[in-house]
């Protein structure tokens, strides 16, 4: 796995690349500490066998830019995130691409599709957000990690990204004290308060889609989302079901908001069968 950093517009984006052929672009998730690589650390090098894969770090997160002072609000920031990575196509020459979107980057994957329809071919969504629902209390903290940013609270967080805690529970501390460490960074917590400030629902209705935007995206989609997510629930995935013309959604049964870890075969099967145009 190749990691890299490129000009992309006015900021600097930290990129992870595997693999060769059609481009594949894999959007992480809002979690403290997050980045390209944490989200997607199973799936670049099996998927990375067909395809070329490309996990960023949002600027915001991880070795990106954090810019200083920081955009207010997931809206400004949404801005900044969409000029990102249509930057980074450019960068690489890359007319057109696939998406994967994890979560908030299921959103954002679906703003890159409003914004430039042209750049992208077929579209998975995982656990996304973009669709109405009301901010769970799981998600509540972790938005506000920051006001009690200790190891007990990131191990937490993270045993709430999984349905089994076994699933998990060998590798917690290691996995938890990664991500503390990362997310208590002074410039990380700067731009991840700017984000995610309270109210909370505020930030979850400014990311959502609206159906008439929905409804003119023509694209092949695919939606994974795990029947017990504790962070973004299945409804958000329903009314995307709703208005989308092209998308199909799978439900994974025992399973939370992390489809690429804890199902991580049938999420390789799923994606490669459909990015091929198989299913």
């Amino acid at each position: 796995m190749e990691a890299l950093k490129l000009k992309t517009g006015p900021w600097e984006t930290h990129l992870y690349r595997e693999g060769s052929g059609e481009a594949v672009l894999f959007i992480h998730g809002s979690g403290p500490g997050a980045t390209g690589l944490s989200n997607w650390q199973l799936a670049l090098p099996e998927l990375g066998k067909d395809f070329l894969c490309l996990a960023p770090d949002l600027v915001g997160y991880g070795g990106s830019t954090h810019p200083d002072p920081p955009p207010r609000g997931v809206r400004a920031w949404m801005r900044v995130w969409v000029d990102q990575l249509l930057g980074l196509l450019d960068a690489l020459e890359i007319g057109e691409a696939h998406l994967v979107g994890n979560s908030l980057g299921g959103a954002i994957a679906l703003h890159l599709l409003l914004e430039a329809p042209e750049r992208f071919r077929r579209v998975v969504l995982m656990g996304p957000a973009g669709g109405p629902f009301r901010v769970t209390p799981e998600l509540d903290r972790i938005w506000g990690f920051y006001e009690d940013p200790t190891l007990s609270s990131m191990k937490n967080a993270i045993r709430w990204f999984a349905f089994e805690e076994d699933f998990i529970r060998d590798r917690l501390e290691e996995i938890a004290r990664m991500r503390l460490e990362a997310a208590l960074r002074p410039e990380v917590r700067r731009s991840f308060e700017a984000m995610w400030p309270r109210p909370r629902q505020e930030a979850i209705d400014q990311l959502v889609v609206p159906p008439a935007a929905l409804r003119r995206m023509g694209h092949p989609i695919l939606i994974l989302h795990g029947y017990r997510d504790w962070i973004v629930p299945v409804e958000a995935s329903l009314y995307l079901m709703e208005h989308l013309p092209n998308a199909h959604l799978v439900l994974l049964g025992r399973t939370s908001h992390w489809v690429q870890i804890e199902r991580a075969q049938v999420f390789h099967h799923l994606v490669r069968a459909f990015l091929r145009g198989e299913i």
